[in-house]
């Protein structure tokens, strides 16, 4: 409808909106750049033996991560703003990111596989094409990475025990399941990085290697921001942070977690335990 001088009133219907839109933040834009100060000092401590790029880059990252989830976990707690409606819309953003991830590790999948199959593919090979590459001494499946396979699957088993127990009121077995949970993530990623210092290769040492290090690198990474997660939730629940009927913070958690289980078994089966035979060119 329009006013006495042609301009154009609107009426609201008296509904509520049920969307969220959230309040502008700078942490994105400083997540990007910190991102990329990580790459620049990863590539930066491949050719030169300096760290301070790189410790910059991880360092505002993890400060990104601290007051981003801040911002978060402040707005979860404003009445009114998650909405049925908005709810669901996290749960399919989380859903669409983890299938993001799983393309991720597909494109490492993909070069493992190409050099594995077709061996002669790998540039300087010489005399018999074989994968993994002459020369190249690769770990014992059944050693550091069986051990933890297992501590990831028994990590599986404790965020479900977490889960069930908030959604059945239990808070003792909640800040059980998510304390066990931490300290089960914490081991991986110390036995990991044993293993790195006992590889009989590095990470600039061919095909072989940088496809290695890469896949189960990225996954390490992962494993690290899946606990830093869980950490938080920890706090959350301490706090009381979490009800049976409002917990999606926690959920969320869980399903990346349960995500990075899958991605390391397929990486145990297939570049640990297949990869660890000699595999000839026809």
């Amino acid at each position: 409808m329009s006013d006495s001088h042609g301009g154009t009133i609107i009426k609201h219907s008296g509904l509520k909106q049920p969307y969220h839109l959230v309040e502008p933040s700078p942490w994105p834009i400083i997540g990007a750049f910190f991102g990329a100060m990580t790459l620049f000092g990863i590539a930066i401590v491949a050719h030169y033996p300096t760290y301070l790029p790189l410790i910059i880059g991880v360092v505002g990252v993890l400060g990104v991560m601290f007051f981003w989830w801040r911002d978060v976990i402040r707005e979860s707690r404003t009445a009114g703003l998650h909405t049925p409606v908005v709810r669901l819309g996290l749960r399919y953003g989380m859903a669409l990111f983890i299938c993001s991830e799983v393309m991720f590790f597909v494109a490492f999948f993909w070069a493992f596989f190409h050099f594995a199959l077709f061996p002669e593919h790998v540039l300087g090979v010489t005399g018999a094409a074989v994968w993994p590459p002459a020369g190249v001494e690769t770990f014992d499946p059944f050693h550091l990475p069986f051990l933890n396979t297992m501590i990831l699957l028994l990590s599986g088993c404790t965020v479900t025990w977490a889960h069930h127990s908030l959604l059945e009121g239990d808070r003792k077995g909640l800040l059980t399941g998510l304390a066990l949970t931490v300290l089960l993530g914490l081991s991986f990623t110390f036995f990991q990085v044993v293993e790195y210092t006992h590889a009989p290769f590095h990470l600039w040492g061919g095909v072989y290697p940088g496809v290695f290090f890469l896949a189960t690198g990225f996954h390490g990474f992962h494993v690290i921001v899946g606990t830093l997660f869980l950490i938080v939730c920890y706090f959350r629940a301490v706090g009381g942070g979490f009800t049976p009927s409002r917990h999606f913070g926690f959920e969320a958690a869980a399903w990346y977690w349960h995500f990075v289980d899958v991605v390391w078994l397929f990486l145990f089966i297939c570049i640990y335990w297949w990869g660890h035979g000699v595999i000839a060119a026809e």
